[in-house]
């Protein structure tokens, strides 16, 4: 990060960052955070303020509930990249194999075969790095 960074409400932030590092990975956020340039920490952190620190802590829903969310939600819009670290988010917050298997069974249908193709190969690249 080429600037000084100090996000605007703090408290929020520091909640978000411990949220997004316990689902996706410390050393994910981590780098994500540290490798920010000027052009892109607003957005590190709008994501890790409002989605990690006041979407991901609602009440309403567990976890694994909002992974079972993003999982379906990723593979509609196509988004390997973003679908890879959801994959390995899902496991960290009690997904099993199958779970996510019929998720993307489920999108299969109703978001189309090649996206949930797509999601299957992304899934499995995440299941042999983790070793599962």
């Amino acid at each position: 990060m080429t600037r000084a960074y100090a996000p605007k409400n703090q408290a929020l932030f520091d909640q978000g960052l411990a949220t997004r590092r316990e689902v996706l990975g410390a050393e994910y956020v981590d780098a994500s955070i540290s490798n920010a340039t000027d052009f892109n920490i607003d957005m590190q952190e709008l994501v890790t303020q409002y989605c990690w620190g006041d979407v991901w802590n609602r009440p309403g829903l567990e976890r694994k509930t909002r992974s079972f969310l993003n999982l379906a939600m990723i593979t509609a819009l196509n988004r390997p990249h973003e679908l890879k670290l959801h994959v390995r988010g899902a496991i960290n917050n009690g997904l099993t194999k199958d779970e996510i298997k019929e998720v993307f069974l489920q999108a299969a249908i109703y978001c189309g075969v090649p996206a949930a193709i797509d999601s299957f190969r992304v899934a499995s690249e995440v299941f042999k790095e983790m070793d599962i």
